[in-house]
Parts: C-alpha cells; structure tokens; sequence
C-alpha cells in the first residue's frame, strides 16, 4: 500500500505541497509577529472584521449569479461581472436626479429603495438578454464555445457602457445618514455597513428559500441534475433557465447598490475585480451552492480585510493592505489545486447512482 502511494505521487505534487507548507508557515509566523507586537487593538480587528463582513456581502451576492448559472448550465458566466455594473450605472443617474429633488437626505431609505429597483431590473433585464442572445443558441455546444463567448459579450457590455454612458466616473450623492456610526463600548460600525451585512444575509436566505422551497426552485434542481429527463417529465426547460439568469440578475442589482453604499462611484469598466473576487468566493464556497456562494462570500472578505495586516504586517511589509487583491487571487489559484469542489461543494464521483 505504501509503495503503490508512493508510486502516484509525482514532482508536481511534492512542489505544489511544498509551496503550500511555506504559505502556511509564512502565515503562521507573520500573524504570530503581528500579535505579539501589540501595535493593534481589539477595535481594531473589530473594525476590520466589520469592514470584511460587508465586502464579503457583496462578493457573496455577485457569486449568487455565477453559482446558480453553473448549477443549471455548468457553464462560468464570465459576462455576470457586466450584469452586475449595467444596473447600478444606470441607476446613477436616477441618484443623482432625485439628490437635485431632495430625497437623498430626506428619505434615504427610499432613496436606495428606488435606485435598488431600477438597478435590478435593468440587471435582470441584461441577464435575460444575454441567456437568450449568447447561450441559448450554444446550449449543445462544447464547453468551450459558451466560454469564449461569456468572454466577449463581457468586453461588448463594457463597451456599450462606455458608449452611452461615457468612460468617466459618475458618483452617488451619499445620504448623511449612511455616513454617520452606531458606538458600541469601544468599536463603531457605520449605518452603510449595517444595512449592507443585514440587506446581504436577507437577500441570501431569500435566493436560498427560492431554490430550496418553490416549485420553480425544484424544477432548477430538476433541471441542474438532468436536461433531458426534466423536459420528458414535463418541465420547460427553457423557462427555468430564463428564470436562473433572471434571478442571478436581480442579485447582481442588489449587489451594485450595496457596492456603492460602500464605495459610491461607478465606471464602465468597475465590474472586472468584484466579478473575479465573486468568482472566487463562488469557488472557495463550493460553486452550484447558494450556501456555499454566501460563506465564501463571507471568508473572503474576512480574509481580504484582515489578512493582509494580521499576515504581513508583523514580518515588516509596507502597506501590506496593497496586497489583499494577490491574497484573493492566491486563495483561487490555492481552491482549485487542494479542493477544487470548494467547501460545501459535491465530492466528484466516477458515476451517479
């Protein structure tokens, strides 16, 4: 038994382990550095925990998007980064109207309310329109060919975008109140993050009880485990993957307007890093999960708030907070190699009973 393992192991898996032990021990002694310094406080971290569970909201309902499209088509809908910014783009226009009518401050929950509903459908709108302009036709296509085309209906989204609504950079008018902090003993947490941890987790549960306990939701899962049985059984397939891009969408709308609660400018191109962080949450989670989509969602913005200072910090890194992109991207590359199906997602079996 020992020689037999011995024999799979290869030289690409001794480097790969090796490399992950020396992260793993860099890790260990840049957060032991960093304690032991006492440079940082308990409000601190509370500070940035808080920070990473509202960033981590809104990586979480991007991912909702690429996590349900795989769960029905198995396919990566790289498009859904320009889903996500075509409905908060637009909705910045109606934002900056209704801050010249007043509503901004003097009613800024309907304020976002009314930019949440233009944003999601405008999202929803773009997400069917792709399904059916881009996909549907390469439906029994290689795996390949929906791929490359999720790649170039992105750049064309993207550049549609520039052309009507020009490649500067527009701002939401923020209302005072999203601006000001709740204390609690020695940490605050702003109003804008509050709403977007608590907006987040509803919207989570709401995607989740879709899924789990409409009929609509038990046809996805129908559809998800076999296409050609569930239209034999009476299901139209071509209706519940409308209804997957549509609801992927309309998370993707919520998420722009949380996004800018956090960060209110908007551009043409703003989509590309949160849809690839997204991508990875939607990985690190388990992809074809919605559960799985909202605790990677979670984890990672945990770890990009606080790792690079709790990792780098202590070992003497300038500006280590520059470097929480790498340590997103390095937590891709690092899923894919150990646990490709992600946390809550399916062991791969040889065969399906």
């Amino acid at each position: 038994m020992r020689k037999s393992w011995w024999h799979k192991v290869t030289i690409t898996d001794i480097i790969v382990w090796a490399i992950g032990i020396a992260i793993a021990v860099v890790v260990v002694y840049g957060s032991i550095m960093t304690l032991a310094s006492g440079k940082y406080t308990l409000a601190n971290w509370i500070d940035l925990a808080i920070r990473g569970l509202a960033q981590g909201a809104v990586y979480a309902l991007i991912a909702m998007g690429y996590t349900l499209v795989y769960g029905v088509l198995k396919m990566i809908n790289f498009a859904h980064s320009e889903v996500f910014t075509g409905g908060v783009f637009t909705a910045v226009f109606l934002a900056q109207w209704l801050a010249t009518i007043g509503i901004v401050n003097s009613n800024p929950f309907l304020y976002w309310i009314l930019c949440g509903i233009l944003a999601m459908i405008i999202s929803t709108g773009i997400a069917i329109l792709l399904e059916r302009v881009a996909y549907r036709p390469l439906r029994g296509a290689p795996r390949l060919v929906p791929l490359i085309t999720a790649i170039g209906a992105s750049f064309f989204l993207q550049y549609t975008y520039r052309g009507f609504y020009g490649s500067g950079i527009q701002a939401y008018p923020m209302p005072e109140l999203f601006q000001q902090s709740i204390e609690f003993n020695n940490f605050k947490i702003y109003v804008s993050q509050l709403v977007v941890i608590i907006s987040g987790f509803l919207m989570m549960l709401v995607l989740f009880s879709i899924v789990q306990y409409t009929r609509i939701g038990k046809a996805m899962r129908a559809v998800s485990e076999d296409k050609e049985v569930s239209a034999l059984m009476g299901i139209d397939v071509d209706r519940v993957i409308v209804f997957t891009f549509a609801l992927g969408g309309a998370s993707a709308g919520v998420a722009g307007i949380l996004y800018v609660m956090l960060f209110p400018i908007v551009n043409f191109f703003m989509g590309f890093i949160p849809g690839l962080k997204a991508f990875t949450a939607a990985v690190l989670g388990g992809i074809g999960s919605v559960p799985g989509a909202f605790l990677g969602g979670t984890l990672l913005g945990l770890l990009e708030s606080i790792g690079p200072t709790l990792f780098l910090d202590g070992m003497g890194i300038p500006a280590p907070y520059q470097l929480k992109d790498a340590i997103a991207f390095a937590i891709l590359v690092f899923i894919l190699i150990f646990r490709p199906t992600g946390i809550m997602g399916e062991k791969l079996t040889q065969a399906k009973a």
